[in-house]
């Protein structure tokens, strides 16, 4: 569903439960974020989220492993340690049970891998195949990594190259070269874990994965929720290998155009940016990267610890006054 849709069903649901009648829910409906927090005691509050998907890839196995990564990285862009997770499951009658097990085979080596656990789940009969992940973490309510905390003069980073939107759909399309594919797997089957402990220890402000809204939606989240502008250098933004080559050849998946259609608003592009390059700002992602607003003096050492533990990091940007605001600069 596209931003605008999305925002117009959930008003009812935002009239009808009152912040003021719930205080331990630290974080709900009020304003966009990656996860639920609910307060459990003074130092203890569970977060939780859930989400799910059609295939993105042929092969099951990493399918599963995709959408599990995907779920559990709204947990870490909470702060949170993730504890245990259930499947959640649509699939054809005639899909064969070996590809349904390689499937949750995927996505539980991935939850292991995390250090949390499977518990159980739900499946439904569908005609298209569908998988994803309910999570349910911890975290301290005092250390709870909302989105609405950049600050002017922070820095913006960024820990996973763009563009699997892009490659996801060259590859349906049959039009995808192996490498460039195989290094999408790479990035959207890597959990964003060691990313956010990075950002826990380096006193980061705020933070957010940036997934189906695009670099430029979740952005503009952040900066909204903080109100404060967000300046990216489009020149140091990092594409996966071959998407500027699909890109160029109008290869996108449709969030791209809801995406734009909806953020576009906000953004200032740079002159003589050409109109695949503007759809590609807005590419949606799956299992992205984290996006970091982080105190000027602690870039350094942040990236050197980002690399140290073998994640991708990328100083692309700075926090600028604004209200929601997202410029690029050449």
């Amino acid at each position: 569903m596209g931003p605008e849709a999305l925002a117009q069903v959930l008003r009812p649901l935002a009239k009808l439960f009152q912040p003021a009648d719930y205080p331990d829910l630290l974080v709900g409906l009020g304003a966009p974020d990656d996860a639920a927090v609910y307060r459990m005691s003074a130092d203890q509050a569970i977060v939780v989220t859930t989400d799910f998907f059609p295939p993105v890839v042929d092969d099951p196995y990493q399918f599963g492993a995709i959408a599990a990564a995907n779920a559990l990285s709204d947990i870490y862009a909470m702060g949170g340690e993730p504890l245990f997770a259930l499947n959640l499951a649509a699939f054809p009658d005639d899909l064969p049970s070996e590809v349904i097990s390689e499937i949750l085979r995927g996505g539980a080596e991935k939850v292991k891998e995390a250090g949390a656990v499977i518990a159980g789940g739900h499946t439904v009969t569908d005609k298209e195949p569908k998988y994803g992940l309910a999570v349910t973490g911890r975290v301290h309510p005092d250390r709870i990594f909302a989105k609405g905390g950049a600050q002017v003069g922070d820095a913006l980073v960024l820990t996973k190259s763009l563009g699997t939107g892009v490659i996801t759909t060259a590859h349906k399309r049959a039009l995808v070269e192996a490498a460039d594919l195989t290094a999408a797997l790479t990035r959207m089957t890597r959990l964003n874990r060691s990313a956010a402990e990075a950002a826990k220890g380096h006193g980061a402000h705020a933070l957010t994965d940036v997934t189906g809204f695009g670099l430029l939606g979740h952005a503009h989240e952040m900066a909204h929720l903080a109100q404060v502008g967000f300046e990216f250098n489009y020149a140091a933004l990092p594409w996966l290998p071959g998407v500027k080559r699909y890109a160029a050849e109008w290869v996108f998946p449709g969030g791209s155009e809801r995406n734009e259609d909806y953020f576009g608003r906000w953004v200032t592009y740079p002159p003589g940016l050409a109109d695949w390059e503007q759809r590609l700002l807005h590419d949606p992602q799956t299992s992205g990267g984290l996006l970091m607003a982080v105190p000027p003096k602690a870039v350094s050492a942040l990236l050197a610890t980002l690399h140290a533990t073998g994640d991708e990091a990328y100083l692309i940007g700075r926090v600028i006054n604004g209200n929601g605001d997202i410029l690029l600069t050449p």
